[in-house]
């Protein structure tokens, strides 16, 4: 399994906007994709960054998923978010693999 992570810094004046899109549109639109299995959305309280800094998260079970949502899901999406709140926020996006626990 995998974790999706996508981190936004934004500008004070965006970040409660931001948020009741996230909750009410956004993250509900990526779920409707059937892509992912689980999602959350957190706050950075020890941000070192200007603004507010949060981090949506996602669970993918494989890479097929992943690859499938990059190329038919993602660019309008992401395209969504820049034009909402086009020059008020900055993102970076990762995968990571889930490591199972040693026994």
């Amino acid at each position: 399994m995998f974790l999706y992570n996508v981190t936004l810094i934004l500008e004070d004046a965006a970040a409660e906007e931001w948020l009741q899109w996230m909750q009410n549109v956004h993250i509900p639109q990526v779920m409707a994709t059937g892509m992912f299995i689980s999602n959350r959305l957190l706050k950075v309280v020890d941000s070192p960054n200007e603004g507010v800094t949060y981090c949506s998260q996602y669970v993918v079970e494989s890479l097929d998923h992943y690859n499938q949502y990059q190329e038919t899901f993602a660019p309008a999406l992401q395209a969504e978010l820049n034009e909402k709140y086009k020059n008020r926020f900055v993102a970076y996006r990762s995968l990571m693999e889930f490591i199972p626990p040693t026994p």
